[in-house]
């Protein structure tokens, strides 16, 4: 999508980050030029446009590691065909850093003694709906909180300069467990400080980035079913290089145990989901038309289409654990607002005790050894690091929804 039609999809007639970005362009480009890379998760929205970004600028080497072999050979293609081969030691990995194929990767890296400057790790389950049952969230919290410990260690043994996580906006007093996983997280990243400096991003809704609604409405055109939209929920969205160039900030600026924001301004403001699947809609040459119930909408593809119109399903959120605001930093935290004109920065100390880290770590793996655990189980042990944790159970998940 041209990124003119996307700005006004979600509202804006301007990129973020212009000013920053004419300021410390050849900086950044000079720190990648001459720097090595790893890049775990690199074939997501997110880190693939970050991988993007730093192989245009001939980074002395960059590594992608991912589990989606479709997703990794896409990025391959996409950038042998628009970039070409700028960068010399390029090469993608698949395979789960989780399993036995990264803990030979991390000897096969340190036997070399290469290393690289600075790892990066955009892995993430990321969808409220990933807490519905007690075996994904499982998930969540391995891939969001010890993976990205594991990679931290990692990073640590091999003497990086820099390890960089993404987080997200739910981790600012979170109400569902995605965003509650990635607060931990970051009371993990931030507990101690070493040689390898810490720091993460928290932004907005990436626009049609995989897996979100924005795309999901691309798929059921492309389907010819009919597209469905909260009424009652507002969020912050930036572009999929707005949030690439956002990281990068943080990666190759960021001090350590720092967290990077976008400011809000007139160009950064909050939008409705109808709002946008409406604009979306008639972008692509439909009319929206609003039905009372799902039956209708399915029931009414095919006559509506052949008027040019489409089929809608609005309705008021009622599902687990989503937040009725979107907030970058908490009243507690300290935030940095001169350093940069659109970023602010979170500066943190560490605000958890290693030994409430370690009890987090041991209830969980207690409950895996087990093989046994229930949602509640987990709540719980989530509820021990974050006593103000507000989570919002309604019994409804978003598998209730089309």
């Amino acid at each position: 999508m041209h990124l003119d039609s996307l700005l006004e999809l979600i509202g804006r007639d301007a990129p973020l980050f212009t000013e920053d970005l004419r300021k410390h362009e050849q900086t950044l480009a000079a720190e990648i030029a001459d720097s090595r890379f790893l890049v775990v998760g690199g074939a997501g929205s997110i880190g693939g446009a970050v991988v993007r970004e730093l192989f245009a600028k001939n980074p002395r080497a960059l590594h992608v590691i991912d589990m989606s072999e479709n997703n990794l050979a896409e990025l391959v293609r996409d950038l042998r065909a628009s970039l070409g081969y700028t960068t010399d030691d390029f090469h993608a990995y698949c395979f789960d850093v989780l399993g036995p194929e990264f803990d030979a990767f991390a000897h096969a890296t340190a036997q070399e003694g290469k290393g690289y400057d600075y790892v990066l790790n955009f892995s993430a389950l990321k969808h409220v709906r990933s807490e519905k049952d007690p075996f994904t969230l499982m998930r969540l919290i391995d891939v969001n909180v010890f993976l990205t410990k594991k990679l931290l260690d990692f990073s640590r043994s091999i003497g990086a300069k820099k390890f960089f996580c993404v987080s997200t906006d739910k981790a600012a007093n979170p109400v569902n467990m995605m965003g509650a996983s990635k607060r931990i997280m970051e009371m993990f990243l931030l507990d101690e400080a070493s040689r390898t400096a810490v720091s993460t991003a928290r932004f907005a809704n990436v626009a049609f980035s995989d897996g979100s609604l924005p795309y999901a409405w691309t798929q059921r055109i492309q389907k010819r079913q009919p597209i469905a939209a909260p009424n009652d929920i507002r969020r912050y969205f930036v572009t999929g290089r707005e949030g690439a160039q956002l990281c990068l900030f943080s990666i190759l600026q960021g001090s350590d145990r720092e967290i990077y924001f976008p400011k809000l301004s007139e160009n950064l403001h909050l939008i409705t989901f109808l709002s946008m699947a409406e604009r979306y809609l008639k972008s692509i040459g439909y009319e929206p038309v609003a039905c009372e119930s799902e039956d209708e909408a399915r029931r009414r593809v095919d006559e509506l289409a052949a008027e040019k119109k489409w089929p809608c399903f609005f309705f008021k959120t009622d599902t687990t654990g989503e937040k009725d605001f979107e907030e970058f930093y908490t009243d507690g935290e300290k935030v940095d607002w001169d350093r940069y004109a659109e970023l602010g920065v979170v500066q943190n100390e560490a605000f958890a005790r290693r030994e409430q880290l370690d009890a987090f770590q041991d209830s969980i793996d207690s409950m895996k050894r087990s093989k046994a655990w229930t949602k509640s189980d987990l709540l719980r042990a989530f509820s021990e690091l974050l006593p103000d944790f507000a989570h919002k159970e309604t019994g409804k998940t978003l598998d209730n929804r089309m």
